[in-house]
């Protein structure tokens, strides 16, 4: 007895239709049912092409001990990525400043640190710990804007807030008399987070 394919499921033709209607079929025409069958055809996309390429990671302990990300350019993690102002960073803005602060460790300013958007914590032996921002913007004006918008929102508090030739602007908060990081470096670094910068850094180009 010849064996025939028609017992066959579709998947297990490799992509190529069966010559003839399965046997629960046979009343239907031929032509008619592989018109069926090509219509019946989805295109199959991978999982990678939906989701798009994420390509970055979190540097490695060893690789921050190496201070790679103060030899090349763009940013040092992803939290620029992932970190979206929330209610907590709202709220953390409008907390009054402390008169009298007591300076935090470096496990209480890792956590604070997940409260504010964009700034990455400094530790060095000369200058202790600090918070660090850096913004991109289109030019020197917006540059000088830029600082002028910051040097408002952080009204008087200590700040260090530098425009560098040619377009970028560095903020650095620390309280001098602690020597280090308090509550209210990130007091202010929410406030500055509030600052309006979508005018003044450089617009991303969309390509078709």
């Amino acid at each position: 007895m010849a064996l025939t394919n028609h017992g066959l499921a579709p998947a297990a033709c490799f992509g190529r239709l069966p010559l003839t209607p399965p046997p629960h079929q046979l009343g239907v025409g031929v032509g008619a049912w592989r018109r069926q069958q090509r219509s019946q055809k989805s295109l199959v996309v991978a999982m990678a092409d939906l989701l798009g390429d994420f390509g970055a990671r979190d540097p490695f302990p060893e690789e921050i001990e190496s201070k790679f990300g103060e030899k090349v350019l763009g940013n040092v993690d992803t939290l620029h990525q992932i970190l979206i102002p929330t209610l907590s960073v709202l709220s953390l803005a409008r907390l009054p400043l402390d008169p009298s602060p007591a300076p935090v460790d470096a496990a209480d300013a890792r956590r604070l640190l997940h409260k504010v958007v964009g700034w990455r914590l400094l530790d060095d032996a000369d200058q202790g710990m600090r918070l660090e921002c850096i913004w991109k913007v289109r030019d020197e004006a917006c540059g000088h804007e830029l600082v002028a918008r910051i040097n408002a929102a952080v009204d008087g508090a200590p700040a260090t807030v530098l425009f560098e030739a040619p377009n970028q602007v560095r903020v650095e908060l620390q309280t001098p008399s602690a020597a280090g990081l308090t509550v209210n470096d990130f007091i202010v670094a929410a406030r500055i987070d509030q600052v309006k910068t979508l005018d003044l850094i450089p617009k991303k180009r969309v390509w078709a």
